[in-house]
């Protein structure tokens, strides 16, 4: 849903890079040799994905869940339509997509604001406003759905899922919540602890959520035996019911939001991450929350609002599967 276009570099070069970047964002112009050149890389990309089921599987988990809607369509694209992109279908995306009013800088480094701010004007303060065109064509009409798929591998790969909130959902800080405890990545995971630890069923077993501005996705993933896929999916499904039916502790629910908090602290000591997440929280919300104001939210939560997110998307009745064997 969006695209970043980013550098790193020392202090000495912020005024080259900002006139790199503002070049690259506005003034590319895709020459047809490298197009080409391009296109090869990308099919050796496409054609290595395909060599990963582990990988492949959350795209067409995803292709399953939005299906016949555009936010379902797997980024590499196929061989096909690949090939046929000119520079003009290259330059078409661009106008289409660039516009201004949906464009923020952000910046983490040792300089000032208004030095910041005078490099900006600098090098993007001739760029004409372009309002955004393009309109978004809202998903709807979920229905769960079971496919099992025969791939010769050596073992079988499964995800389990549903539609998810939105990233403007105030239910999406529960749900981050809720699926750290349950497959974060912690190995004292629930998901990890009694698949991979306690039954020895899995090789790797994780949970993801994803907020797009729309709708969202939560899904499940293990490999494991080919003869232990029905048996792992049984005891998955066992770990979501006591997500739904058992209501944490104090104790269980202060060190669960600990470890969150912990993660995001972690993560936001790294200048890159840093940058990234202010760039998205200003391009979707107009703000950037503090630590502490993000403390505060998840303080915020009680073990009713995990019970209450758990049993809405994690209805069994609504989940859908995909397993390769």
């Amino acid at each position: 849903e969006d695209t970043c276009i980013y550098s790193t570099f020392f202090r000495d070069y912020y005024p080259r890079a900002m006139e790199l970047i503002s070049d690259i964002v506005f003034n590319s112009d895709f020459p047809d040799k490298e197009i080409e050149k391009e296109k090869e890389v990308i099919i050796d990309e496409i054609n290595s994905y395909r060599d990963t089921p582990s990988e492949m599987i959350f795209d067409e988990f995803e292709e399953l869940i939005f299906r016949n809607n555009p936010i379902g369509r797997n980024i590499l694209g196929d061989k096909e339509k690949l090939k046929a992109f000119t520079r003009d279908d290259i330059l078409r995306f661009v106008e289409n997509g660039y516009c201004t009013e949906q464009m923020v800088v952000s910046s983490v480094g040792n300089i000032t604001f208004s030095r910041l701010v005078k490099h900006f004007e600098r090098y993007f303060g001739n760029i004409l406003a372009k309002p955004a065109i393009n309109k978004r064509i809202k998903y709807s009409g979920y229905s769960p759905i079971y496919r099992e798929m025969n791939y010769n591998t050596h073992q079988s790969h499964c995800v389990i899922g549903n539609i998810a909130y939105n990233i403007k959902n105030e239910k999406r800080l529960i749900l981050n919540l809720l699926n750290n405890l349950l497959g974060g990545p912690g190995l004292n995971s629930r998901l990890s602890m009694s698949l991979r630890e306690r039954q020895g069923y899995v090789y790797n077993i994780d949970s993801s959520y994803t907020a797009y501005s729309d709708t969202g996705i939560i899904s499940i993933y293990f490999g494991t035996d080919k003869t232990d896929v029905k048996i792992s999916i049984k005891s998955v499904l066992a770990e979501l019911r006591k997500l739904k039916m058992r209501p944490l502790t104090n104790a269980q629910l202060a060190k669960a939001k600990r470890q969150i908090m912990g993660q995001i602290a972690i993560s936001l000591e790294n200048n890159e991450n840093l940058m990234l997440a202010m760039g998205k929280s200003l391009l979707i919300f107009n703000k950037v929350d503090t630590l502490e104001e993000i403390r505060a939210k998840y303080d915020s939560i009680t073990a009713k609002d995990l019970l209450d997110v758990a049993d809405d998307i994690f209805n069994k009745d609504r989940l859908s599967y995909l397993i390769y064997k």
